[in-house]
């Protein structure tokens, strides 16, 4: 498998991808905020000695990181890829990665929860996401106990997550919905039925470029399957609706900017990174339309994450934000 953002469905192209994460600890041993540096390092060895080297199908041999060794420049950069959370990214004292080469599983050790399971897949793959996420926890549950309730479930440090210790998510590509002012509404109203919408980052961000995470937020009293089967029902109805706009909306009104947003990629000398999701997004969106046929599919949302600040820097060294600037507009330029 190729990374998340190399993937695109082209007769699904609203759904950028999907992701699976389950949150666990370890029976017997303090969640992470009540454990001293000491408990922790040998937790951690207790993890390398499970995960690293172990192979999971279709996906490959898992390699444990220290993540004390890893620069500033490239936990930024794993949180731009969508890799660790920014939490993680931040937090002090012992911590570690188990990770496949393709950046397909990313296994956080001693975030929130003592494991937080990931799998993030390009595309509509939320089933798919879930059996390899199993697979990754089978391996856990071979060699440690995990901490769970009869009544409760799993038990996790913090009580929202108690009961499956399931996100599931999917990013969306909304631009039109975003212009007619739609997901406020929409928002509240998948709210009363247990799911959320939040930026491109999750719980805090914003959004950039129509891009959304539309995840669940019931971990408790519902299973696994049926969170899957609830959020995948709801995605459809909503990319539908970006859908059946896209279809209402005259393309000549769309081709200009479209096609302005392409030019100013092609011959830009300097370009934000906000400026860049935004004119990518369009690119994008004309792609999805039929209105751009120059530009691969898969691009726009590889240079939407390859261009952010710290994923250049660990490509070309660090520089100052005017630097990145004219370094983002020159990639962007040879790609396109």
């Amino acid at each position: 498998m190729s990374s998340w953002y190399n993937k695109v469905d082209v007769k699904n192209s609203a759904v950028i991808s999907s992701r699976i994460r389950l949150a666990r600890n370890i029976k017997g041993i303090p969640f992470p905020a009540r454990m001293n540096d000491t408990q922790k390092l040998e937790l951690l060895d207790k993890f390398k000695s499970v995960f690293d080297g172990s192979k999971v199908n279709e996906v490959g041999t898992l390699k444990f990181i220290d993540m004390a060794t890893v620069p500033e420049e490239e936990l930024m950069a794993m949180v731009e890829r969508h890799i660790i959370s920014p939490d993680f990214a931040k937090k002090q004292g012992p911590k570690g990665l188990v990770i496949s080469d393709d950046e397909t599983v990313s296994v956080m050790l001693l975030e929130e929860d003592h494991i937080r399971i990931q799998v993030l897949l390009g595309g509509m793959e939320l089933i798919k996401a879930y059996e390899i996420a199993l697979e990754v926890e089978a391996l856990l549950g071979k060699n440690l106990l995990v901490a769970f309730d009869s009544q409760l479930g799993y038990l996790t440090q913090c009580p929202t997550n108690l009961g499956t210790g399931l996100r599931a998510s999917l990013m969306l590509h909304l631009p039109l919905l975003e212009g007619y002012g739609s997901i406020a509404p929409l928002a509240e109203s998948v709210s009363k039925i247990g799911l959320t919408v939040r930026g491109m980052y999750g719980e805090g961000s914003r959004s950039h470029g129509g891009l959304y995470q539309l995840s669940n937020q019931v971990t408790l009293g519902i299973s696994e399957n049926a969170a899957i089967e609830n959020l995948t029902a709801i995605a459809n109805q909503i990319v539908q609706k970006e859908y059946s706009a896209r279809d209402e909306v005259e393309k000549s009104s769309i081709a200009d900017n479209v096609f302005r947003a392409l030019g100013t990629l092609k011959y830009a000398r300097k370009i934000t990174s906000d400026e860049a999701i935004k004119l990518l997004s369009l690119v994008k969106l004309g792609v999805s339309m039929g209105i751009i046929d120059e530009v691969k599919p898969h691009i726009p949302m590889q240079l939407i994450i390859k261009s952010k600040p710290f994923s250049l820097q660990t490509q070309y060294g660090r520089m100052t934000p005017s630097d990145r600037d004219v370094c983002r507009a020159n990639f962007i330029r040879e790609q396109i």
